[in-house]
């Protein structure tokens, strides 16, 4: 039944013999939505954990929140993908990936809260649904097409080719289904298609979900595009509240661009990473300065606005590190071009933006090239031409040349190439945990590296990370104040968070290892599996611990969040409630990695992490002598009996078992999970 956010019904479809199911949302609401119901159905619906990502019994499942498409602020866009990932090293775990853009409404408005997909094609397909009504259509005529080609035919195809601007009707009347808008389409490209494990999804110009692999998976599943577009809509509790707090937001937290409460310091060069601070629409290349005709551009119900669009129609939409990548053309209109080329071939950017200069440095090393080691004929000695990265990321679509390894991943080919444990070690190929490449510094943003290494890949939130780390970092690169204290930050952050201990932001030698970061690592997963990945917030909106437009510098966490839930579900929780709905996600992700294999001597970072310092500022509240300040943090490596027991105690404070990593009967108990403590027994990996 639809209520509070939700359309009421989950579409489960089996590729293999092409059937679907409509499941009653309410079976899984307990689970919030996103992350938390896909989880709890691919526990219900796969019953070896243990399977490979590309085995056909592997459940991706892309869902939506309460929030999706009712115009919660910079919550109203995004879809979460689950499942048993590919990208990872050694084990996919189960794992998340997510984008933004419109995808998620239009699944609502169609009249579905999600749809879970297991078993695979005998032939390529893709699933068309209109306002409730599926079908499998024939994708042999899209296979082989990159990602931009794909969505167009399908448009073409779904809408009649009418043009862009007319009217058409989605349903059997006009007036059941009349519509300007086109199907919302999530695809892969040629990359995706030949099972690449660091091939993405794209929807629209440059929403991506990279990370696990997902789109080798749905390649492995011959499923090359999930189209919907619906003319209904989404309960909403209250609606006039929800839109204050539209209205509310935008007044105190937002950025005025007519009067900005804190002006841009400097024009052209580093405008947009400024916007990092200041909430300035359009700052998500974070180093470009645009040079032609552009406007910001954001998800479906977008308070920030953070993306671009341009004239040029290249890069649109691509955000973050699409906007670093090719960053050593030193040419934009190059950089634009190899995203875009990024974006239509289906390739993840994480992969590979520091991928390529690991393997630069093995060219230049000697070890990679014609007739080297690892042989290959690209053209290293044009590296920084837009000809090379052309040529690269064909080769891995295609899989020629070193391209052939490259469809492993990075870290799976300098595996193949016996490079792996050497490169780790120094530091060369810079992947922390799991495979991934390094995103911040595991040995100092300790909050990310101990919750990736606990997790199941890079956590990838920003919430703590914009205002620990790059609000002094920006401030000191452009040469301005700071604006608030180290002191004053961590007062914010231990306040916003409800940590309630300020030397839980302590990145200081003792710091990273004390009582206080544990909860706050703690803090960090629990939100993030709650707001984030199962209400869908932005993380790149939420939470949001301090403000430079407000006269306290407070932020809008947690106050807005619960107000937002309470306008949309019509459910009062407090804020503690919701973290421990975040902990019993959480906890139930734990159980599936334990019967994926996970133990606690898998948990150890690569060796560099330990033993090569670091040797440039990295800019990071600490207290030395009772006093605060933003440190620099040189010259620091992570202890390996410090972490080995920094790892004791937080398994100790989320209740799992000291000597394994494994839950326990007692802590799932304490989280209405005793059916999953039993089949954690059944297996033999409960923990004692």
């Amino acid at each position: 039944m639809a209520t509070g956010g939700y359309v009421g019904k989950i579409l489960y479809v089996n590729l293999t013999d092409k059937t679907t199911e409509e499941i009653p949302t309410s079976q899984y609401e307990e689970w919030g939505g996103g992350y938390g119901i896909g989880q709890a159905l691919f526990w219900d619906r796969v019953p070896d954990k243990t399977i490979d990502g590309f085995d056909p019994a592997n459940m991706v499942s892309f869902m939506t929140s309460p929030m999706c498409g009712t115009g919660a602020p910079s919550a109203t866009g995004r879809t979460e993908v689950t499942g048993i990932g590919i990208q990872q090293y050694p084990i996919g775990w189960f794992t998340r990936s997510n984008f933004g853009g419109r995808w998620s409404a239009m699944l609502k408005y169609a009249g579905y809260d999600g749809v879970a997909v297991q078993g695979a094609s005998d032939t390529p397909v893709w699933i068309n649904i209109v306002n409730g009504k599926v079908t499998f259509e024939d994708a042999t005529g899209l296979w082989g097409l990159d990602t931009h080609e794909t969505q167009e035919e399908i448009w073409k195809i779904v809408t009649g080719n009418v043009d862009f601007r007319d009217w058409w009707d989605a349903d059997s009347t006009r007036d059941s289904g009349r519509t300007t808008a086109k199907p919302a389409v999530v695809c892969i490209g040629p990359a995706g298609e030949a099972q690449t494990r660091n091939a993405c999804l794209l929807h629209d110009s440059g929403n991506g979900g990279g990370q696990g692999g997902f789109g080798g998976i749905l390649g492995a599943k011959n499923l090359k595009a999930i189209s919907c577009i619906g003319t209904g809509s989404v309960p909403v509790a209250d609606p006039a509240a929800l839109m204050d707090i539209r209205l509310e937001l935008k007044e105190v937290h937002g950025y005025n661009v007519d009067d900005p409460k804190v002006e841009q310091p400097l024009t052209g060069q580093g405008t947009s990473l400024f916007g990092i601070n200041t909430n300035q629409p359009g700052y998500a290349h974070l180093l470009w300065t645009a040079n032609q005709p552009a406007r910001p551009q954001g998800c479906m119900g977008c308070f920030k606005n953070c993306r671009m669009n341009f004239a040029s129609g290249l890069a649109n939409g691509d955000i973050c590190v699409e906007g670093l990548f090719w960053a050593a053309s030193g040419d934009l209109n190059e950089q634009m071009a190899a995203i875009t080329l990024l974006d239509r071939l289906g390739i993840n950017a994480y992969d590979l933006i520091n991928g390529h200069s690991y393997l630069h440095s093995l060219y230049k090393m000697g070890i990679l090239g014609p007739g080297k080691e690892i042989h290959s004929e690209l053209p290293w000695e044009e590296y920084a031409t837009y000809g090379f990265i052309e040529k690269l990321l064909h080769a891995i679509a295609d899989g020629t040349d070193i391209g052939a390894d490259l469809q492993d991943g990075v870290t799976r080919a300098a595996v193949k190439w016996g490079r792996y444990e050497e490169d780790i070690a120094s530091g060369l190929l810079n992947r922390p945990q799991w495979g991934f490449q390094e995103h911040y510094d595991p040995r100092l943003e300790v909050e990310w590296s101990y919750g990736s290494l606990f997790g199941d890949r890079d956590i990838n939130e920003h919430g703590v990370n914009w205002w620990v780390h790059w609000m002094p970092l920006v401030t000191a690169a452009l040469g301005v104040p700071a604006h608030f204290s180290a002191e004053r930050m961590v007062e914010l952050l231990a306040e916003a968070t409800g940590v309630g201990d300020p030397d839980g932001w302590d990145y200081s030698e003792e710091g990273i290892y004390a009582d206080p970061k544990l909860k706050a690592v703690a803090w960090h997963r629990h939100y993030g599996r709650f707001w984030l990945q199962s209400m869908l917030l932005c993380d790149w909106a939420w939470p949001q611990l301090a403000s430079v437009n407000t006269e306290d510098n407070k932020g809008a966490t947690p106050e807005y969040e619960i107000r937002m839930y309470k306008a949309v579900t019509g459910k009062d929780i407090t804020y503690e409630e919701s973290l421990e709905m975040g902990r019993r996600i959480w906890n139930l992700g734990r159980a599936i990695w334990t019967l994926q294999g996970r133990h606690r001597d898998m948990e150890v970072f690569s060796g560099y992490v330990y033993d090569v310092p670091t040797t440039a500022p990295y800019f990071l509240p600490v207290k030395e002598n009772g006093e605060w300040k933003y440190g620099i943090c040189l010259d620091r490596t992570l202890d390996r009996e410090k972490f080995e027991d920094t790892k004791t105690r937080f398994y100790a404070l989320e209740g799992w078992a000291t000597d394994s990593g494994w839950p326990t009967r007692a802590g799932l108990g304490e989280l209405g999970l005793d059916h999953v403590a039993d089949e954690l027994e059944k297996n033999g990996k409960l923990g004692a």
